[in-house]
């Protein structure tokens, strides 16, 4: 059989970003124009690219596509794979990518050098993370994304973003560290860095190395809950996010997510049921760290003043409910955090773009009522008694002002699960699975009916936190009288915001089909017999441009 050019798809996510990058980089320092053409078009190839694989991916009930780079035997070389999962998170990157880019070349973009070929290089690390069969080059990934990660968060330069920056780059140093050392455990124990080969030979580890083997994943895990934002390992997360320039920050949001990812693909790949002694070994701790990480974020949420911040919290919040919901280890609680996940990135990096539009529009903009008075040739003597005689009934407001209230009111309402969109779905699917009669039966190896009605109180507690916090930026940013002007806003600003909230707003339209999707792909990673198979069983290529039976 011939190889069709749809095999070597797979790749193209990780080698179009090397490559781009690179090409800028022998670009020099200047050339800012040119630079910033070359990441656009390679951006939105990364998208179309990502959704043709996302509809390769759902073509069969247990579809897995799987990419020998080196063409040696998945258990020795190289392998990538692509399952429902791994296609969903790269629509999402490049969905975000492509916003967080169009809103950069604004302005951000030429705050510093080497922006752009840290970009693509982000967008390589990412992608590659979402493909990997293996975990030294899931390793190797993490380091190409964290090493951008610093650059994009020093970009634009100043006090306060080398002060975050290098908190940001010792945590994860040593982050890293743990990973490595997790990785070599893990190896020494079952003698392979393939996830399908150790999913097979991990209950077959002799009861001496068992414990040593079970370490290695602890310390990997630590590891992983560091970059989701986990608690305790989150204090460096608000300060960082919030430090980051608006497109870097909007980027970010997506790699919290990484570590989730991972979490969810190894505790139900490598600790499912054929794990032996070691099964289900992740999701009681995995359920009590996303509890109390969600606590966490919504006390921070309740005392942050900062938008910034506020933000930063938002995203523990995310990554919290997400982590808890990987805890009851169902098939349908997972489903509903996928769709959770994909709502409530979009919301969280439209909020990022949105809050440095916010805070330009109350140091630079103009209130209401100052612009109607404006607007209106009226002073702010002017005699109450005059204004009620006056025939001019309502005011007119200033489109950019109209734009950030009506775009800041979607994300809050996102943010914090409130009807109608796709926040409150998300809630509402999540908490179902949760509380149907099936999940309050106890059952081995899932929570008891207690922490599904403290995970309710958690996520009711957290959203009305989130308003009342939102609430309250948002009457510092819209309502406090001061004297301003009106804010100047470019549609190339804009439109990347409106995309993602329109995004949103067709998941909430598309329900249906789209749990269909997160469901299947919720059954695929419990049911992960046919990702072993697949990764392990995958053809090699002959000589001749074939492949070898």
């Amino acid at each position: 059989m011939m190889l069709d050019w749809r095999d070597h798809l797979l790749i193209v996510p990780i080698v179009l970003p090397m490559a781009m990058g690179g090409v800028m980089l022998l670009l020099g320092e200047g050339r800012a124009t040119l630079k910033a053409g070359l990441n656009v078009v390679a951006t939105v190839a990364l998208l179309f690219v990502a959704v043709a694989l996302l509809r390769q991916a759902d073509e069969g009930p247990m579809q897995v596509a799987v990419y020998l780079a080196a063409n040696w035997p998945a258990s020795f070389g190289i392998a990538l794979a692509l399952d429902r999962l791994s296609a969903l998170m790269l629509v999402l990157t490049a969905t975000i990518a492509l916003c967080s880019l169009m809103y950069s070349l604004a302005r951000w973009h030429r705050a510093g050098v080497h922006f752009h070929p840290l970009f693509q290089l982000q967008l390589m690390g990412l992608n590659g993370a979402f493909l990997t069969a293996d975990l030294f080059n899931l390793f190797v990934f993490f380091e190409i994304l964290l090493a951008a990660s610093y650059g994009l968060l020093l970009h634009g330069s100043g006090p306060q973003r080398v002060k975050a920056g290098l908190h940001y780059i010792a945590v994860n140093l040593a982050g890293s560290s743990l990973f490595l050392i997790g990785v070599a455990m893990i190896y020494g124990t079952t003698g392979s860095l393939n996830m399908a080969d150790i999913a097979v030979r991990i209950g077959q580890v002799a009861g001496s190395d068992r414990m040593l083997m079970e370490a290695g994943a602890a310390i990997l895990g630590v590891a992983f809950l560091l970059k989701a934002g986990a608690w305790p390992l989150n204090f460096w997360l608000p300060p960082s996010y919030a430090a980051a320039s608006p497109p870097a920050a909007a980027l970010f949001s997506v790699m919290t997510k990484v570590g989730v990812y991972v979490i969810l693909r190894l505790s139900l790949l490598l600790f499912g049921e054929r794990a032996g002694e070691s099964s289900g070994l992740v999701q009681p701790w995995v359920l009590y760290i996303g509890l109390a990480t969600l606590t966490f974020g919504t006390l921070g949420m309740l005392a942050s003043q900062n938008t910034g911040r506020l933000a930063g919290f938002a995203v523990i919040i995310s990554s919290g409910t997400l982590l808890a919901a990987i805890g009851f280890g169902r098939t349908s609680v997972t489903a509903a955090a996928l769709f959770y996940l994909v709502s409530s990135t979009l919301a969280l990096s439209a909020f990022f773009l949105l809050h440095e539009l916010m805070e330009r529009s109350r140091t630079f903009g103009a209130d209401l009522l100052a612009i109607t008075l404006e607007a209106f040739g009226l002073d702010r003597s002017t005699d109450p008694e005059d204004d009620m005689n006056s025939t001019d009934v309502g005011v007119v407001i200033p489109a950019a002002m109209a734009f950030l209230g009506l775009a800041f009111i979607a994300c809050a309402l996102v943010i914090a699960g409130m009807p109608p969109l796709s926040g409150f779905v998300a809630k509402f699917v999540l908490l179902t699975a949760i509380l149907n009669p099936d999940g309050l039966t106890p059952e081995i190896g899932h929570p008891e009916p207690l922490l599904a009605w403290v995970l309710l109180a958690l996520l009711i507690a957290s959203g009305l936190t989130t308003v009342v916090s939102l609430t309250r930026i948002g009457i510092r940013s819209f309502w406090v009288p001061t004297v301003r002007t009106p804010p100047r806003l470019r549609v190339i600003e804009v439109f990347p915001i409106t995309v993602m909230l329109v995004l949103g707003i067709v998941l909430m339209l598309q329900a249906q089909p789209a749990m269909r999707y997160f469901h299947d792909a919720a059954n695929a990673l419990h049911h992960p017999e046919e990702y072993v198979r697949s990764v392990l069983s995958a053809r090699q290529a002959d000589h001749r441009g074939g492949i070898s039976p």
